[in-house]
């Protein structure tokens, strides 16, 4: 009798355990169940957005759930950063990290979240050049040409970013320190702002995002200079690097990648990485970003956790060269 309650005890265990193994898989299979937030902090027509809008469309058909875009703009893209690290871990926000993360780790004294503790990585979603581009009413046709004109007008010659610390900022002012230049920085509230006092001639200069201003280049309203990146880009063949055009190893690249609140379980963060990354392999998502000069990537979240680490690293380094702080 010993030895059949004993086998009686063993079959209602495993059976237990047969129930309770796909559980996760289960729950994994489930989500999503109702609509699922990407939210980043800059706002409609930024390259984030871009992006965003893109792969939202392409997840909300994968998992029959619309998948909404929140543009929480402000403090350098930290608001968006603050809300999506408060809001409950369960997948349905999934926060759009960028460039802007990496730098405002070091620009800024204090922070109400914390980029490496607050969110779990789920892939680096996109590299980006930025492109120096002016409007057409600036005489100089490339790097050299620019850098004398400025130097002949000192303090006279005006850029524009989406705020200071970000990385068209910090950009700018590498720039002017490679070159010993004079050039006024005029931070704006997002980057669409300051596309419009650019395209009016408001400011002469901007370094932005090349998916945000390549369409404005193909169609005449501004000029481009030369990209930020180490190669050449395919969306602007034409157009040469700052290496080429005199300033060895300058490079700065913009990226974007997905995360989503640290505590998020484990399986959600496996499906969000797995349809992501399929997504990112789509040809007409690869040509429609492509074609604005994106490089898309999805990689790992190890690896991404990684790419996040020396981003920092990077920008620290660039911000103190700067002088640039917020407080």
């Amino acid at each position: 009798m010993k030895a059949k309650s004993l086998i009686l005890s063993l079959s209602l265990a495993l059976s237990a355990a047969a129930l309770v193994a796909p559980a996760a898989s289960r729950a994994q299979q489930a989500w999503p169940t109702k609509p699922v937030r990407i939210i980043f902090g800059f706002p409609p027509a930024s390259a984030t957005d871009v992006i965003a809008r893109t792969i939202g469309q392409k997840l909300s058909e994968k998992w029959g759930q619309p998948v909404v875009i929140d543009n929480r703009p402000g403090a350098g893209g930290n608001l968006g950063s603050e809300i999506a690290a408060h809001q409950p871990a369960d997948g349905y926000t999934i926060f759009f990290g960028t460039v802007a993360n990496a730098i405002s780790a070091s620009l800024y004294s204090k922070l109400n979240y914390d980029y490496l503790k607050d969110f779990t990585p789920i892939t680096l979603v996109a590299t980006t050049p930025l492109v120096l581009v002016a409007n057409p009413a600036v005489p100089a046709k490339d790097v050299k040409e620019l850098i004398a004109y400025v130097k002949a007008n000192p303090g006279k010659i005006n850029f524009g970013s989406g705020g200071v610390g970000t990385s068209n900022h910090l950009a700018g002012e590498m720039f002017k320190s490679a070159t010993g230049t004079d050039l006024v920085h005029v931070p704006y509230k997002g980057t669409p702002a300051a596309h419009t006092d650019l395209l009016a001639g408001q400011i002469s200069l901007m370094w932005d995002n090349i998916v945000a201003v390549t369409g404005h280049i193909k169609n005449g309203r501004l000029k481009p200079i030369a990209v930020t990146s180490a190669q050449r880009t395919v969306s602007l063949p034409d157009v040469p690097t700052m290496a080429e055009s005199g300033l060895p190893g300058f490079e700065a690249v913009s990226w974007i990648g997905a995360l989503v609140p640290s505590g998020t379980p484990k399986e959600i963060v496996a499906k969000i990485h797995t349809d992501m990354v399929a997504v990112l392999r789509m040809p007409d998502v690869q040509e429609k970003l492509g074609a604005s000069g994106a490089v898309l990537v999805g990689n790992t979240p190890e690896q991404f956790a990684e790419w996040n680490r020396k981003e920092i690293a990077k920008w620290a380094k660039a911000v103190k060269d700067s002088g640039a702080r917020v407080d």
